[in-house]
């Protein structure tokens, strides 16, 4: 009676050690892919701001034909956060894909910043009906873009320390969980969505 105790209780932990093993290895898994899903979030609203930039400065170029080298900068700085986003999107597991995101956003928020405050000098520009509609959707596509970033930087909190407590460290570094990186963007002035006043 005595051996079938002991050979239960030899064969009872390494199977509760699996299980357990499993069930972080799950639990890992699931905090990843709420973190992918939250990043899914914020690139369906950069690609819509994306959408609007090319209207706007459409619309503002026949007002602004002496700022070609403005209009330049915006688009150009929207083609490469575009471009930074899709790469980002392609696998939000890669922190380097998402810092480069960063500094693309970073650079299209100071030429908007710029192209913001370059339309303020021309009152026709900003009675514009259109150029009126499209800053509205504009700052309201900013604002789901904090949103959304501030789910993502939740999720990944969230993941980061599941992956990084004991004894959760040991299955992430066993299969190779990295560590996720937050959506944060570098100084204050960078913080603030682009200003929108029309």
């Amino acid at each position: 009676m005595t051996t079938w105790i002991v050979l239960g209780v030899i064969l009872g932990i390494p199977l509760l050690v699996v299980f357990y093993g499993i069930g972080v290895y799950n639990g890992l898994v699931a905090y990843k892919n709420r973190f992918k899903n939250s990043f899914a979030q914020i690139d369906v609203q950069l690609k819509r701001r994306y959408d609007l930039i090319p209207n706007l400065v459409e619309t503002a170029k026949s007002f602004l034909k002496h700022e070609r080298e403005t209009l330049e900068a915006v688009i150009q700085a929207r083609n490469s956060a575009a471009s930074a986003s899709s790469k980002a999107a392609g696998n939000p597991e890669d922190s380097s894909a998402i810092k480069g995101l960063i500094g693309a956003e970073a650079v299209l928020g100071d030429a908007m910043g710029r192209f913001f405050a370059l339309t303020e000098a021309y009152p026709d520009l900003k009675a514009n009906q259109n150029m009126m509609q499209l800053s509205e959707e504009l700052t309201s596509t900013e604002n789901k873009i904090a949103f959304a970033r501030q789910a993502y930087n939740d999720s990944v909190m969230t993941y980061n320390t599941e992956r990084e407590q004991f004894p959760s460290v040991i299955i992430a570094n066993m299969f190779k969980f990295s560590e996720a990186q937050l959506f944060e963007l570098g100084d204050a002035a960078e913080k603030e969505a682009p200003k929108v006043s029309f």
